[in-house]
């Protein structure tokens, strides 16, 4: 475990990051739990393990989850075409399995323009600025079922179905379905900002390219002033809590991570559980690097299961290791921080 530590330290010494949290869990409980660094360096506030921060596109495999607990309960069906629940301008074969998979064809615009600022959440009408935007994307990148397309706006629209199906706000029906049955509190895993004491504030690198580019693929209000070497990025929302709201803390994910190697899951039903693992195939029969929540992927024969985000200012990672029995988290709030790298190096050290 001190080898971990001193790892995730020197990382946060190195300027890497001006913070981090990193957990590393198995199916009994935590192996290790760290946090170090900065959540605000102009206020000289801790980065702790109680603080949250933007999960961005790490939400989309919650959101998965969610709508497989309303298959399984038969309130939606894996091939039913979007459209039955959401007024989308797409074609039948756009399903939900597909849509979960990526595999739908629709497109998907650089998000990181999908956002609101906090003082206008309140008011704001996210089923307006969802339909506005499929009418701007209302064709198709490729035929659904003929090749991978990781698409921000499918998973968007997997949320708006999970409220017409379940009856509630997307929000509310991740909280009773997924979240209140793990346990995890509204301090670790929510839609909503807690006060500025516990929010981490996100960054940019000083000098690198995406502070050059920062004025082209991110409105210039939510660009703050300058901590040191890094640019400080203005708390926001992001328009679809689907496909990128959580605001959270490495032990609300690990929650989640830690029901997944159980024999049973407390949210699922064995036959959900299973697809949320099983990989998926194109019209041709050709695999994808998904199952319908998980992206897939392979270090030195074994498979393991992972979901990443990004975006203003913050970078994460979380990954089950099935064969291990370990799953891992890293939140940090630095946009450009190398988190595939990070537990590359790091989560080996757990593996017995």
């Amino acid at each position: 475990m001190q080898r971990a530590r001193d790892y995730l330290n020197a990382l946060v010494e190195g300027t890497r990051t001006p913070g981090l949290q990193y957990i590393a869990i198995n199916r009994s409980g935590w192996l290790l739990t760290h946090a170090s660094g900065w959540a605000d360096i102009g206020s000289e506030v801790p980065m702790r393990e109680t603080t949250m921060l933007m999960a961005y596109s790490m939400s989309k495999t919650i959101t998965a989850v969610a709508v497989l607990t309303l298959v399984a309960a038969g309130l939606v069906g894996l091939d039913d075409p979007i459209r039955r629940y959401v007024d989308a301008p797409y074609e039948p074969g756009v399903t939900v399995r597909r849509l979960l998979s990526h595999t739908a064809g629709v497109r998907s615009p650089i998000p990181l323009r999908w956002v609101h600022p906090v003082s206008e959440h309140a008011a704001f009408d996210e089923q307006a600025v969802l339909a506005t935007i499929l009418a701007r994307y209302s064709t198709l990148a490729s035929p659904p079922g003929t090749r991978y397309r990781y698409s921000n706006l499918g998973y968007w629209l997997l949320g708006a179905m999970v409220e017409t199906a379940a009856g509630t706000p997307f929000p509310a029906y991740v909280e009773q379905a997924i979240l209140g049955p793990l346990g995890i509190a509204r301090t670790q895993l929510s839609y909503t900002m807690p006060d500025p004491e516990h929010l981490a504030t996100g960054y940019l690198k000083k000098w690198s390219l995406l502070n050059l580019l920062k004025g082209f693929v991110l409105d210039r209000a939510y660009i703050d002033r300058y901590d040191g070497p890094w640019l400080r990025i203005r708390a926001h929302y992001p328009n679809g809590p689907a496909f990128g709201g959580l605001i959270g803390s490495a032990t609300g994910f690990a929650q989640f991570l830690r029901d997944q190697l159980q024999p049973a899951s407390k949210v699922l039903p064995a036959a959900a559980q299973a697809w949320l693992y099983e990989r998926q195939q194109l019209n041709t029969g050709e695999q994808v690097a998904m199952t319908l929540g998980w992206h897939v992927a392979n270090r030195d024969g074994e498979t393991y299961y992972f979901k990443e985000g990004g975006g203003g200012g913050f970078h994460s990672l979380m990954r089950l290791y099935p064969t291990r029995g370990i799953g891992s988290v890293i939140v940090a709030n630095a946009t450009a921080f190398d988190v595939r790298r990070t537990l590359d190096h790091v989560d080996p050290l757990f593996f017995s």
